[in-house]
């Protein structure tokens, strides 16, 4: 059923979304890709996973902004009226609605159901891998941050800075997301996308030093 509804959607994103650096249509194509995954993995119900997963970004505050955490309630209310407008069915409006919700990092609310963990789960693997490298790469360099610090690369003996280095956001958030993931095949495929981070990581320390 959801099927049929997937064209609208991905119309409605790209037309919606206020596109950043980390945020893009092929971000949420990824999202989407991956999510149907987990779906078929743990076995949880498409008709919210799908609509969930392409509305998740169709509205966000700029990464800087005071009510950044605040973006993803906006962006369940704003999927919702356009669900009830395209005549998607109502009896799964309260589901979608807390996977858009708690797919969020900065808004902090604990996934209630398996649709919300695989949403938040999909959503968090994009930020990870070589993806989550070029993605945290593309943010820094909007913010106008240095790729490491010269007198401590890698945060061995100083507190992180991440709005003044990437490097430090990978030790303040991204090596964080492995172990805050909710089902198994998202586990075993963080696990994988770390490693091939910190690989990243200890090329780039063979480089520099």
């Amino acid at each position: 059923m959801t099927e049929q509804f997937e064209n609208q959607f991905l119309a409605f994103i790209t037309n919606e979304m206020q596109q950043d650096p980390a945020h893009d249509i092929n971000h949420v194509i990824r999202v989407v890709s991956m999510a149907k995954s987990l779906c078929y993995e743990e076995k949880a119900n498409i008709d919210v996973v799908l609509p969930a997963a392409y509305l998740h970004d169709c509205f966000t505050f700029p990464k800087n902004h005071p009510n950044r955490a605040l973006s993803s309630v906006k962006a369940a209310d704003k999927a919702l009226s356009f669900l009830n407008s395209c005549g998607y069915p109502k009896q799964f409006d309260s589901e979608i609605h807390h996977a858009i919700v708690a797919h969020s990092y900065s808004a902090n609310v604990v996934p209630e159901t398996l649709e919300a963990k695989i949403v938040q789960d999909a959503d968090r693997l994009d930020s990870l891998g070589a993806i989550g490298i070029a993605r945290c790469i593309q943010v820094s360099a909007s913010f106008g941050s240095q790729l490491y610090s010269a007198d401590d690369p890698f945060c061995d003996k100083r507190e992180t800075q991440d709005k003044a280095f990437t490097v430090d956001h990978f030790f303040t958030k991204l090596f964080k997301l492995e172990s805050l993931m909710n089902t198994d095949s998202a586990k075993a495929e963080a696990s994988r996308r770390t490693q091939y981070m910190k690989g990243f990581l200890n090329q780039l320390k063979q480089e520099i030093e």
